[in-house]
């Protein structure tokens, strides 16, 4: 593994990602359909078999939200329910159709965003990249970048119409523990926590047997995130960040975290600084911890 040794200053697609004030400019576009994301997780100690209540964000959007956006609910709405975890992937063509229920599809251009990390956003991202509609964005910054700007805000419920796209499913991205297990052992494959490091060291046990994948390397989603605003930090800082990991664009990249949101942001990142070969665990900590027979790993 050899780092990027190429400078890069800008996203390898910066359609997918959008500034609040472009967004503003084109509040009378009719083609543009926006969404709220935020789920919020309230982590426990009561039920050790699992890390984190789940709440939806839809109480606080209907407080307030950016003008024109729709909610969608993660976890009630496009998550299999009959998991035992949180947000596991539905059916990929149930998936599609929930999707195109809730406005998600052609002619439109959406725009994704979340009001406590752009996790929530990335994780929406994905699901639709995979099902095969690439008009999607996120909203960088989200409704933090937004009332920072001064910007109004509102209350009202927004809902939108069925919307249809063609599905071309995707199936390489989203892995379950069996491939995570098999890319242990390969020397070709980078297995990437984006857990944060006492999670990573095994010094917090939130998942129920502290510790890690063997052989994982460890980039928190939050180091790819300005903290003060809320925005995805720039491609320069981003390489660095992979690059003191010896990361190359080059590499495969098997990206996991505690429940398939927070991987999905540095999936996310590789994709835009041009990384080829990426997948991530959909159920990561959450199934691997608990399942005593997966091995796990301790500083």
């Amino acid at each position: 593994m050899m780092p990027m040794r190429n400078k890069i200053n800008q996203w390898k697609f910066p359609e997918e990602i959008v500034s609040c004030e472009w967004l503003k400019e084109r509040f009378t576009d009719k083609t543009i359909r926006l969404y709220d994301c935020t789920a919020y997780l309230h982590y426990t100690d009561d039920h050790p078999s699992k890390p984190y209540d789940v709440v939806s964000g839809l109480e606080n959007y209907k407080k307030k939200h950016i003008p024109t956006a729709a909610f969608l609910d993660l976890q009630e709405e496009l998550s299999e329910q009959k998991s035992p975890y949180s947000f596991t992937l539905p059916d990929y063509h149930e998936l599609a159709s929930r999707f195109m229920k809730l406005g998600v599809g052609d002619p439109f251009h959406i725009i994704l965003y979340s009001r406590n990390g752009v996790q929530w956003a990335t994780r929406v991202w994905w699901m639709l990249f995979i099902l095969g509609f690439k008009r999607v964005s996120i909203l960088d910054g989200g409704i933090k970048e937004w009332e920072a700007l001064g910007y109004e805000i509102e209350t009202s419920v927004t809902s939108y119409s069925h919307a249809k796209f063609e599905e071309n499913i995707d199936k390489s991205v989203f892995v379950d523990k069996d491939v995570t297990l098999g890319a242990m052992n390969k020397n070709d494959c980078i297995l990437l926590n984006a857990l944060t490091s006492d999670i990573h060291k095994g010094e917090n046990p939130r998942y129920g047997r502290p510790g890690r994948i063997p052989g994982s390397l460890n980039i928190p989603f939050h180091e790819l995130v300005d903290s003060k605003t809320g925005k995805l930090v720039s491609p320069e800082k981003a390489i660095k960040v992979f690059s003191q990991e010896n990361i190359s664009s080059d590499d495969n990249i098997l990206n996991y975290c505690g429940g398939g949101i927070a991987a999905t942001l540095n999936a996310f990142i590789q994709r835009q600084l041009g990384f080829k070969n990426m997948q991530i665990y959909d159920n990561s900590m959450s199934e691997w911890a608990m399942d005593s027979t997966l091995p796990m790993e301790t500083d």
